[in-house]
């Protein structure tokens, strides 16, 4: 199972985008991950800093057997919304793509796509890109996860 894969410890390397054509902030943090409710559901749990202020977030994604979906909530410390995500599998069950809609406090509603890439047992990246209000789409943040050895 493919959520199954990515439970354990791991070091994170963030980099979101505040701003498009600017680089993008870069933090290193941590993200415990551990598999709930008998296999069902992977739990995660980042800590770090984010823009110099702690940042904590916890979120939960399981593998709807029913709808055949990949469903994901999201919530963190800079926050105060619940995110739902839904989508699925690639054909090689490696990268999982999900897709969510929020209120930005900025930019209002904003439509945004994940994606979840297993590079190797010890590694796994984590894409966000939004959509903004004229229909583009910008990549938002990047979470390359390394397994603590």
């Amino acid at each position: 199972m493919v959520l199954a894969s990515m439970a354990g410890s791991w070091n994170t390397q963030i980099r979101p985008w505040m701003e498009p054509n600017k680089p993008p902030m870069e933090s290193t943090d941590t993200c415990e991950q551990r598999m709930l409710l008998g296999g069902r559901f992977l739990q995660q749990e980042y800590s770090g800093d984010m823009m110099g202020s702690t940042f904590t977030g916890i979120g939960v994604t399981g593998d709807d057997n029913h709808t055949k979906k990949y469903v994901s909530t999201w919530i963190d410390s800079m926050s105060t919304g619940i995110y739902f995500f839904e989508g699925t599998a690639g054909p090689d069950g490696k990268t999982i793509t999900q897709e969510s809609r929020y209120d930005d406090p900025v930019k209002g509603p904003m439509k945004s796509r994940s994606m979840t890439q297993i590079v190797d047992d010890k590694t796994y990246v984590f894409e966000v890109y939004g959509t903004n209000k004229r229909g583009k789409e910008e990549k938002m943040m990047e979470i390359t996860h390394t397994r603590k050895q």
